[in-house]
């Protein structure tokens, strides 16, 4: 009886082990992030990021839905959303809105492999979000009408009336306004509202972002504007070398030398984590990172690859002092461009 017991089992031993080896093919399927489909909440211009989250979806089978918007918006909508957001993904302009989101507990951790690619200066002190490129802020030149010794030192030298009408910001950009933050971060809400209010004494001409800002300066209506190191490379590359404009970074140390990026990071309410990791992976990729530095001119962030010839390394900016976890306070540097009627 017990020989024959035995015997008995096993074919249901092994039947056992055969319906065990399908059901864990069956989970390390339904778990894989090939063929699943994100949703990205993005920040960035579509003209900038979409070849390079196409070639995502090319390389991987991760298919994405985006909701292009600007990042502030887009920030707020996910606060509003909470855990009740569609959102896997969150591809933010700057890191002010990254933080402001971490800070409200809505960020899963990065994958520590992904983060141990990037300098600590450039991600979340939490582990939940992550820089993929880097931009500088500059002061944008003619050089047809400035010299080198003319250039500002600092952000503080625009205030002198010398440059009353020859100056041009752009109050409603992102960029723009993590830059106050900075200021506000590093000087304390006083000096900075100091500062505005010395440039509008100074009658800055108001543009709706930074390209125009660069067009403007080739055109005349002004000699300097506050933008970030990438617009203009954008013109040389369809201009060429001779394109009038030059970028000015500051030797101070001050806000006006920031260091910003943009980030991504993993929603806690993401449906498809694995896949939504990948996808900060393929952002810190050489292919990407290359994307990044060849075709948006911007700075790449990950260990190994390298800086596009006829940028300052980052290494030589003299940046400020800033831990950009801090750039957060995005509201009160609203209210106060409010306030100073900068903006309206």
């Amino acid at each position: 009886m017990n020989r024959l017991f035995k015997i008995g089992l096993l074919p249901i031993a092994a039947l056992s082990i055969t319906l065990l080896a399908s059901a864990c093919k069956e989970k390390t399927a339904t778990t894989d992030a090939k063929g699943a489909v994100i949703t990205v909440y993005c920040g960035r211009s579509k003209k900038l990021v979409d070849p390079i989250i196409k070639k995502f979806t090319e390389d991987t089978k991760i298919q994405v839905k985006l909701k292009y918007d600007k990042t502030s918006p887009l920030a707020a909508t996910l606060l509003e959303e909470g855990d009740k957001s569609s959102a896997d993904i969150f591809f933010a302009q700057d890191a002010g809105a990254l933080g402001l989101l971490s800070e409200k507990g809505l960020l899963s951790p990065i994958d520590v492999n992904s983060l141990d690619l990037v300098d600590k200066r450039f991600q979340s002190n939490n582990g939940d979000w992550v820089g993929v490129s880097g931009r500088a802020r500059v002061v944008a030149y003619s050089k047809k009408r400035l010299k080198a010794a003319d250039l500002p030192k600092s952000i503080w030298d625009l205030t002198d009336p010398k440059w009353k009408g020859r100056i041009g910001w752009p109050p409603k950009n992102a960029s723009f306004q993590a830059f106050i933050t900075a200021l506000r971060k590093l000087e304390g809400d006083a000096k900075a509202k100091e500062w505005i209010e010395k440039m509008l004494a100074n009658e800055p001409k108001v543009y709706p972002k930074n390209t125009p800002i660069i067009a403007a300066i080739n055109a005349g209506e002004i000699d300097v504007g506050l933008v970030n190191h990438y617009y203009l490379h954008r013109f040389l590359a369809e201009k060429g070398p001779e394109f009038p404009v030059g970028n000015h970074y500051l030797p101070g140390g001050d806000a006006g030398s920031l260091i910003n990026v943009a980030g991504v990071a993993v929603l806690k309410s993401s449906a498809n984590s694995k896949a939504a990791q990948k996808f900060v992976e393929y952002m810190l990729s050489k292919s990407a990172q290359e994307y990044f530095a060849k075709e948006t001119h911007e700075y790449p962030l990950a260990k190994g690859v390298e800086t596009k010839k006829g940028l300052i390394p980052l290494k030589d900016i003299k940046q400020p002092s800033m831990d950009l976890n801090d750039l957060k306070g995005l509201k009160e540097t609203v209210e106060l461009l409010r306030s100073t009627k900068v903006l309206k």
